[in-house]
């Protein structure tokens, strides 16, 4: 039961990495596309939301760094604790692991709807 647990932390955590990694490729793309929308003749209201959708990339680019890293800050405990306490992990990793769950599932969705606000400019913008 334990190794199950552990294969399935280990399998969830290299899961949201790979995720989050589409996610920043993703959101560059879409700061390049962005840029490419950008010219002199925009009227106040569009350039406005480039300024918007340039922040929006910044910050979610950073929310994906920072999350990526505190999920191998977590893997590292994990693994650690592993070792130290002869395969089994304690309720505060468990715990720390729902948490991640949790704050992966808000960025994912936070990404989403930005994506899908991001490909209404564009197609409004063509």
């Amino acid at each position: 039961m334990v190794t199950a647990d552990i294969a399935q932390l280990n399998a969830e955590c290299t899961q949201w990495k790979h995720v989050l990694r589409q996610n920043r490729n993703e959101l560059s793309e879409c700061k390049n596309q962005l840029q490419q929308l950008v010219s002199p003749h925009l009227e106040k209201q569009k350039l406005q939301d480039v300024e918007h959708f340039q922040n929006q990339f910044h910050i979610q680019l950073i929310n994906v760094h920072d999350l990526k890293h505190a999920i191998k800050g977590h893997e590292r405990i994990a693994e650690w604790e592993m070792r130290a306490k002869g395969g089994s992990f304690s309720d505060a990793t468990w715990a720390a692991h729902e948490d991640l769950f949790d704050q992966y599932m808000q960025l994912e969705h936070t990404i989403d709807e930005l994506k899908h606000d991001f490909n209404k400019f564009t197609r409004a913008m063509a």
